[in-house]
């Protein structure tokens, strides 16, 4: 079994660093690609991301794992669409039940706002970073979900109140799902608390 943590949008894949350290000494092998590499010879879209995630997850023989921040998440639930041969599990991280067309029109305006840096020191470009975001407001997740057919984990940070509701949400209409709420965290579950998010993907990983 292949196990692939996906980083969210304001991430990179050195923030599943900790996780994958934690995992690694309980002898669980992960992989963690950098999305923003793998999709750098595209124009940067959800859909053009979304493909070479594809491809990238085909390169592997075996069933997967996917575990998903964010976009990461929303990454995992469609590949387990396309490809349900392919996946043995899902683990979804602070993804919206809805796309927050209005909050991400917010966030547009104030990354247009915050220094060309902050975007290169996570290897894209302001202009395509904004691009990505934008490409995703018309993602239908809720109309999703009723497809997947694997064994699905949510988890909620407890402080991340952007996305409480929606991680109830996705458990109600997930089929095969279960949810972990993780005390002391926000939506950066991984960052927040990497020794409790390891434990529970690896209790899950060993009984999926």
């Amino acid at each position: 079994m292949i196990n692939i943590l996906v980083h969210g949008l304001g991430q990179i894949y050195k923030s599943w660093d900790k996780v994958k350290g934690i995992l690694n000494q309980d002898n669980i092998n992960v992989e963690t690609p950098n999305l923003f590499e793998i999709a750098k010879n595209y124009q940067l879209t959800y859909e053009n991301v979304f493909t070479v995630f594809v491809d990238y997850c085909n390169s592997f023989s075996d069933k997967l794992n996917l575990v998903g921040l964010s976009l990461g998440g929303i990454l995992a639930i469609d590949y387990a669409i396309l490809h349900p041969e392919k996946v043995n599990s899902i683990t979804l991280c602070g993804v919206p039940y809805e796309m927050p067309k209005k909050l991400l029109k917010i966030q547009n305006f104030i990354f247009k706002l915050m220094p060309k840096r902050t975007f290169e020191n996570m290897g894209v470009s302001k202009e395509n970073f904004i691009q990505l975001t934008n490409s995703m407001a018309e993602l239908n997740i809720k109309e999703k979900i009723s497809k997947l057919k694997c064994h699905t984990l949510v988890i909620c940070g407890e402080k991340d109140s952007a996305n409480i509701e929606s991680a109830n949400k996705l458990n109600e209409n997930i089929k095969n799902s279960e949810l972990k709420i993780i005390k002391n965290a926000g939506h950066e579950v991984n960052i927040d608390a990497p020794e409790k998010f390891a434990e529970i993907i690896k209790e899950f990983f060993v009984n999926k």
